[in-house]
């Protein structure tokens, strides 16, 4: 039996069984028996399935289902944005516009209509960052937290993981790549105009102003990255720019 097609039927059997994630997967000996195949071809199926996150393997204990979980898919991003990068491919600025596309056209849907409570988690947020912009302090974390609640009033858990799979692999590459810093203010201003531009209900200005804040990044990205960039550690770093 084919590797790809022993995958597919523990697959189906997940699906049938209706297991959830953490659910025990029967033993060895039971999928071997159930599938027909062979010691061996079980255990590479199932390690090729854990390596996926749709199922784990706890070693003395048995199989159950994964978490399921995107962190294949950032690994798999992060990965070949930098293998591009390194092949004079613009893949960080292709990732950026993928996340683009999404935000802004998702942003007009909530204008007007973002909970109470999302809107002050919101103000509360962008009031940190002016903090943290003031006393030199990195916004990466406060505004990963801004763009998750700005979305979770879609009560879409897959679209909310999917967002937070672009953010990562982004965030994981672009730390390793030469890239200007951008003026902290404006990246409080930004918000700040994408919160008040929601809450007013106006949807063209949020789409506008979600644009404005990535049209921000993509032009710092498209800049020529300064003499003296190096290879190190697999990622490209300049001296003259802090890490």
């Amino acid at each position: 039996m084919a590797a790809r097609d022993l995958q597919e039927r523990i697959k189906k059997l997940i699906v049938e069984r209706r297991l959830p994630s953490g659910a025990p997967l029967p033993t060895e000996p039971e999928l071997m028996e159930l599938l027909g195949a062979s010691r061996n071809s079980v255990r590479e199926a199932l390690k090729a399935l854990q390596a996926v996150g749709i199922v784990e393997i706890r070693h003395g204990f048995g199989t159950y289902v994964g978490p399921m979980s995107l962190a294949p898919m950032i690994e798999g991003l992060a990965f070949r944005t930098v293998a591009g990068h390194h092949r004079g491919e613009d893949s960080l600025l292709q990732l950026l516009r993928l996340r683009e596309a999404m935000e802004s056209g998702l942003v007009s849907r909530l204008a007007g209509k973002l909970p109470a409570d999302d809107l002050v988690e919101l103000e509360r947020l962008v009031d940190r960052m002016e903090e943290q912009a003031a006393e030199g302090i990195g916004l990466a974390e406060t505004d990963r937290a801004f763009h998750a609640t700005l979305y979770r009033g879609l009560d879409n858990v897959l679209l909310s993981e999917v967002l937070e799979a672009f953010w990562d692999a982004f965030h994981r590459v672009r730390r390793d790549l030469v890239e200007p810093p951008q003026d902290p203010r404006v990246t409080c201003r930004q918000h700040r105009e994408i919160l008040d531009a929601v809450r007013s209900g106006d949807a063209l200005r949020a789409e506008e102003a979600i644009r404005e804040h990535f049209g921000n990044i993509r032009a710092r990205l498209t800049r020529p990255a300064p003499a003296g960039s190096f290879v190190h550690n697999g990622s490209t770093r300049s001296p003259q720019v802090p890490q």
